[in-house]
């Protein structure tokens, strides 16, 4: 059975100031790009089957520099639609609205482009993702690149979890991979936010 590499895009200036970054698109910083091909010796060695990625730049141009150039681009990868609260950092949330916190009181619906999700419909986009990589273990690794907190509830969906759990597990740094797998038939999480 092969493993999911689960890669979170590079730094952006927005994930450096702490905004949140869902739909908009943000280029990577000259840090993020050398994170992206650091992650590349890495990868060189797995025999990928299949690479996703979110279509958003900052997530395909980290596939790029770490070498997974067949990425193909997956709309069920974007991160969390953060509604009124895109580009806005936690503090600011809770200027408004003390002890705030995304997981227990999700986002406010925001304009057009930024409509706002509920933390159960991006679990639906994880687990469908999920299903269609299943199959694809059988014949080798995939690699998804993706975004921090979409890449949390997608690993607690893949230890079947309730989506919520995913406050459990810390927020994976910018130019990082993680790995899923399994160990005696069960899903397990056997690297966390390596660089």
């Amino acid at each position: 059975m092969g493993e999911l590499v689960v890669i979170r895009h590079g730094q952006t200036e927005w994930s450096l100031s702490g905004q949140h970054a869902g739909r908009t698109d943000v280029a990577l910083t000259a840090a993020g790009e050398a994170a992206a091909s650091a992650l590349a010796p890495r990868l060189a060695h797995r025999r990928l089957v299949a690479v996703f990625s979110s279509p958003l730049s900052r997530a395909m141009r980290t596939a790029e520099l770490a070498g997974l150039t067949s990425a193909t681009p997956d709309p069920y990868l974007l991160e969390w639609d953060y509604g009124g609260y895109e580009g806005l950092t936690a503090e600011q949330i809770r200027e408004s609205r003390p002890g705030w916190d995304l997981w227990r009181d999700g986002v406010v619906p925001g304009d057009a482009d930024h409509p706002g999700e509920r933390l159960a419909q991006v679990a639906a986009r994880t687990d469908a993702v999920l299903d269609r990589i299943r199959p694809l273990l059988s014949h080798g690794d995939v690699a998804v690149v993706a975004h921090g907190h979409l890449a949390r509830i997608l690993t607690v969906r893949w230890l079947g979890l309730d989506a919520s759990a995913s406050r459990l597990l810390g927020h994976p740094h910018p130019g990082t991979l993680s790995v899923l797998a399994t160990e005696d038939g069960q899903p397990v999480i056997s690297a966390w936010n390596v660089p």
